[in-house]
Order: structure tokens, then C-alpha cells, then sequence
């Protein structure tokens, strides 16, 4: 089989288009889980509360320093055998859990240091007027935290978008499995991958126009 067939490239765009909301879904619930406890693992370092922010360093280290592949198959394969009550757990929530996992120890650092960021003279303004350190936190420090944070936040979500891909391994059909699917019965790899590599190219393009625009809108005000 020889040359390059693009009928058959666009004839799986529909195909592959039929599992985008998987991907997509992964993602969306990665992110909200992501951004939680990166705010929380941040806010455990920013306050240095003795215990909470040892484990936040150890937690940060480990899922910084070891590959995302590894940390889905320690969570899907390698923790049932040591914790029994996790065998029942499916590949689509393995996945979104390694996700938000890998993914809030770097959200987590970019939030700290964005809220380090943040002139000391807003903290000490917000205990002028009464506010406890949570107060000036929610109120003042992390809406401009936010700004600061926003381009390296966004980033890490694109790269989480294209990192749903390793979710085929534990078996979840998303895009990227489909793709894998149809070009091992069909033998056209190149057009197979071809055709999925432009659609997360689009996504990663339409994400990062929301950026853009979500950027311009917050310093407008500055």
C-alpha cells in the first residue's frame, strides 16, 4: 500500500469527532479538579502551615518529577493490588484523577508564585481595614493572582488536553484511541495520525484564541 490517500484521512474526521466530547469531557473535569487542590496545595505553601506545606512539597516533587504514563499506571494498575477497594475503579476516572494529579503540582506552583507576585502593600492594606489573612485572600490577593497566573494556567491546560491522549493506554476510547483503532485495521497510519494531530492542533488553537482574549480582557483594568 502506497501513497498518501486523502479521502480516507477526511473520511475519519467524522469518525474521530464522534469521541472529541470524551477528550474534551477528561479535560473540562481534569481542570476543575486540577485548579481545586492546586489552590489549596498553593495556599499550604504561600501560608507555610507547618505539615500541610511539607506534604505539599513532597506531593509537588513527586508528580513534577515522574512521567504522567507512570503515574496513571502506578493509579490504575499498581494501586488495586496494594489498596483492594480501588479495583473497581474504571480507566475514564483512573484518567481524570492522573490528570488532575499531575497537573495541580505544576497549577499549584504557577498560583503560588503568582500570589507571591502580588504587592505586599494589598496584604498589608486588607489587615488595615480589618480583614484576616483568608479575607485579603479571597477578596484582594488571589483576584489579582488570578491575572498573573492566567497565561501559565491556561498553558498547563492545553498541555492537558494533548495529554488525554495517554488515556487510550488504560483503555478509554477517546480520539486518540480511535484514531489507533482505525489505523491498525486499515493499515494507513500516516492519514490516521495525520488526521488526529490536526484536530488537537484546531482545539489547542481555539483554546489558545481564548487565552488571548481572556488576557486583554483582565488588563484592560490595568
Amino acid at each position: 500500500m502506497s501513497g498518501f490517500d486523502f479521502n480516507y484521512m477526511f473520511s475519519l474526521f467524522p469518525i474521530l469527532f464522534k469521541y472529541l466530547g470524551t477528550t474534551l469531557e477528561m479535560a473540562f473535569i481534569g481542570l476543575f479538579f486540577a485548579l481545586g487542590l492546586a489552590l489549596v496545595l498553593s495556599i499550604f505553601r504561600v501560608f507555610k502551615i507547618w505539615g500541610f506545606n511539607q506534604f505539599a512539597v513532597v506531593f509537588i516533587s513527586f508528580f513534577r518529577g515522574t512521567p504522567l504514563l507512570v503515574q496513571l499506571f502506578l493509579l490504575y494498575y499498581g494501586l488495586p493490588q496494594v489498596f483492594p477497594v480501588l479495583i473497581g475503579i474504571d480507566a475514564f476516572t483512573a484518567s481524570i484523577i492522573g490528570l488532575s494529579l499531575h497537573f495541580s503540582a505544576y497549577m499549584a506552583e504557577s498560583i503560588r508564585a503568582a500570589i507571591d507576585a502580588v504587592s505586599k502593600n494589598q496584604w498589608e492594606a486588607s489587615f488595615a481595614v480589618g480583614m484576616t489573612r483568608m479575607q485579603a485572600l479571597r477578596r484582594i490577593v488571589l483576584p489579582q493572582a488570578f491575572r498573573i497566573a492566567l497565561p501559565s494556567l491556561m498553558n498547563y491546560f492545553i498541555d492537558m488536553i494533548k495529554s488525554t491522549s495517554l488515556a487510550f493506554t488504560l483503555g478509554v476510547t477517546e480520539i486518540m484511541a480511535k484514531a489507533q483503532m482505525e489505523a491498525a485495521s486499515s493499515f494507513r497510519f500516516f492519514e490516521a495520525f495525520l488526521a488526529v494531530a490536526l484536530i488537537y492542533w484546531a482545539m489547542v488553537a481555539v483554546f489558545t484564541h481564548v487565552q488571548t482574549y481572556m488576557e486583554k480582557r483582565l488588563a484592560k483594568a490595568y
